[in-house]
């Protein structure tokens, strides 16, 4: 088998034989009428857009929707990205070693970002606030599972240690902007960003890649998330620190509103200063990292083009050069 060449080295014309993951994989219907597979390839350093044309209904039936396949196939340029032109496609169950390869995972150190992440709630100045955080952080299943949880399957922080890499970043991005909003009130907002996506712990899957549990489907990570709050804080209670009714109910409505518009999940519009600067410092992380992600991941620009292809979460192609790098003609 020819050595692996992992997707952020793609190059065009490359030939390909090796296991990937597979997303969204999809049977689609050319204009002559012919079926089509389409979907995303993902290795450990990003995603491709893939398709294979000469299928059939068959061997897109064999196919998982998102779990791992064996290819051959050959790169190709396309609207400034590479994508991957499948000859040949089977289903694969990975080994150990392969998942290493397979699987995603953030550049930082997760015991590093939960010390981090549990300095900052330690230093609120609610008693209230920290009492509850204290049940979180002492529920050592819970951070086990905080340390390793994707914050998503495939959009921003898809990657091992990417909730917690996402919370925490989140979290700095409070610490600074909080001083300049006098008025809010900083330890709530806090305490929200480490509740409002915490539910994921229980919502994905990610041992033998990225995906959605039981619990994921049916009860989803923001009722998850207000479930384990209503616990920890009648634990917390049960110990003799209740948390004041207008707190926990704040905090509810943080992690029911943070998605900040009904058709992208939420079920409350946010409501309350904190709970409005929760929802936007949540989309400047998410949507700034996906912008990283996308036009800065680690391609030479003339490799892929200027732009990407277009993206759905913002409607448009993205300039890929760093401005200030780009020599005038």
């Amino acid at each position: 088998m020819p050595q692996r060449i992992f997707i952020r080295d793609f190059l065009p014309n490359q030939v390909l034989e090796a296991v990937f993951a597979i997303q969204n994989c999809q049977l689609g219907q050319t204009k002559n009428g012919k079926p089509f597979i389409k979907c995303l390839l993902a290795d450990r350093t990003g995603r491709a857009p893939a398709r294979m044309w000469n299928t059939t209904e068959e061997i897109f039936n064999s196919l998982p929707t998102d779990g791992f396949v064996w290819i051959q196939g050959q790169t190709q340029p396309y609207q400034g990205e590479m994508q991957i032109i499948i000859q040949q496609i089977r289903p694969h169950r990975p080994v150990a070693n392969e998942l290493a390869d397979l699987l995603p995972a953030s550049e930082y150190d997760p015991e590093a970002m939960l010390k981090e992440v549990q300095a900052i709630l330690r230093a609120m100045k609610d008693p209230s606030l920290k009492a509850l955080a204290e049940m979180y952080l002492g529920d050592a299943e819970l951070m086990e599972k905080l340390k390793r949880a994707p914050a998503a399957q495939t959009l921003h922080h898809a990657f091992i240690s990417g909730l917690l890499e996402h919370t925490l970043a989140l979290m700095r991005l409070a610490l600074a902007v909080c001083p300049l909003y006098p008025k809010i009130n900083p330890d709530v907002v806090v305490m929200g960003l480490f509740l409002h996506d915490l539910g994921k712990c229980e919502e994905l899957t990610w041992e033998a890649g990225l995906g959605y549990s039981d619990d994921g489907q049916l009860v989803g990570h923001i009722a998850r998330g207000v479930i384990w709050l209503q616990r920890k804080a009648d634990d917390s209670a049960a110990m003799g620190k209740p948390i004041p009714k207008s707190v926990l109910m704040v905090l509810h409505h943080i992690i029911l509103s943070h998605h900040g518009k009904p058709e992208f999940g939420a079920l409350k519009l946010p409501s309350t200063p904190e709970a409005i600067l929760v929802s936007l410092l949540d989309n400047v992380d998410a949507k700034t990292h996906m912008a990283l992600a996308s036009a800065r991941n680690g391609k030479p620009v003339e490799a892929g083009g200027n732009f990407t292809e277009k993206l759905w979460a913002f409607e448009t192609r993205l300039y890929r050069p760093d401005p200030t790098t780009v020599p005038d003609e």
